[in-house]
């Protein structure tokens, strides 16, 4: 069942287009990633979502239960985790989740227990009397998702919840993010962190310039790329071309004559047999190799295919 619909979102700044015809959809227990360079749209779509923005065109629907929730009562269904810390430097742990949950109307006893839970979640348990701002960075980053949990919201919305923490806080709030979908909460995961996106989504969305360039399944994206060999000689081998049977491409670059294989060449044999026959070419031509390098299909490079290499602000 899908918690989250967004269907045709459009979004103009001062005339320049910034989310152009958006749609997606959230399941329930579903992480989806949202990934895009800087200035695709990710931040627009992800504060119409929330309510922030009012969109030019399109809509979003929230649904709790089999009802869809419009208006104001939409926001009671969100977490939102942003990317710049939201959190009281002067503030302990505690009163930084209690003030939070306050905001959402829960009995002084409900309130308790719930930001006891957060913070057994997060691993703050025993840094809740601390003042925040003596906290590392990866204990801020979780401190910021504790908060958007309090209210037991039905949609997460992750805005880089990673960004600048160390391997052991990144590790913990991944997996609180899994156990937070196999309990049936939709995720919103926007990163730049292609292998988090790769490991954690169930599916995903690539923004550029506005548009949805690709919307499908993390196992159909990578469909998209092919996984390659890269074979180096050393020596210019231009003989071994009419031996390839459609095996491989080879490139004779002076500087580096190299044999190109992928999964889309030659119907449907693998790799690997492909590889064999390529090198038992090499070795009847006594054509010397100087490395082999295998690029596994991955959402990096098909994110560099989509949205081009170059820099972006």
């Amino acid at each position: 069942m899908s918690v989250l619909v967004v269907e045709h979102l459009r979004k103009s700044f001062d005339g320049r287009v910034a989310v152009d015809d958006v749609s997606f959809t959230v399941d329930r227990g579903e992480v989806f990633g949202l990934l895009g360079p800087n200035g695709a749209g990710k931040s627009t779509t992800m504060s119409m979502i929330a309510g922030l923005v009012e969109p030019d065109g399109g809509a979003v629907t929230i649904t709790s239960g089999n009802s869809a929730v419009t208006g104001e009562d939409r926001r009671l269904l969100l977490g939102l985790v942003p990317q710049d810390l939201a959190i009281y430097p002067d503030l302990t742990v505690r009163e930084n989740l209690t003030f939070f949950g306050s905001l959402y109307g829960m009995t002084r006893d409900e309130l308790r227990r719930r930001v006891d839970d957060a913070l057994e979640r997060v691993g703050l348990a025993d840094r809740q009397t601390s003042m925040t701002r003596t906290l590392s960075g990866g204990m801020k980053r979780r401190l910021n998702f504790a908060a958007a949990l309090l209210h037991q919201p039905k949609l997460l919305i992750l805005d880089e919840p990673t960004v600048g923490v160390d391997p052991q806080s990144r590790a913990h709030l991944l997996d609180c993010i899994r156990e937070l979908a196999a309990g049936g909460l939709a995720v919103i995961y926007a990163s730049h962190y292609m292998e988090e996106v790769q490991s954690i989504c169930r599916s995903a969305a690539i923004l550029d310039f506005g548009k949805v360039l690709a919307n499908d399944s993390i196992d159909g994206l990578l469909s998209r790329v092919a996984s390659r060999v890269e074979i180096v000689l050393t020596r210019r081998a231009p003989e071994i071309a009419e031996k390839l049977n459609g095996h491989a491409r080879y490139l004779d670059d002076q500087a580096m004559p190299r044999l190109l294989l992928d999964n889309q060449q030659a119907g449907d044999d693998s790799i690997a047999v492909r590889l064999a026959h390529v090198l038992e070419q090499l070795v009847s031509l006594q054509v010397p190799v100087r490395s082999v390098e295998t690029q596994s299909a991955n959402l990096e490079r098909l994110f560099l295919d989509l949205t081009g290499r170059g820099l972006r602000d």
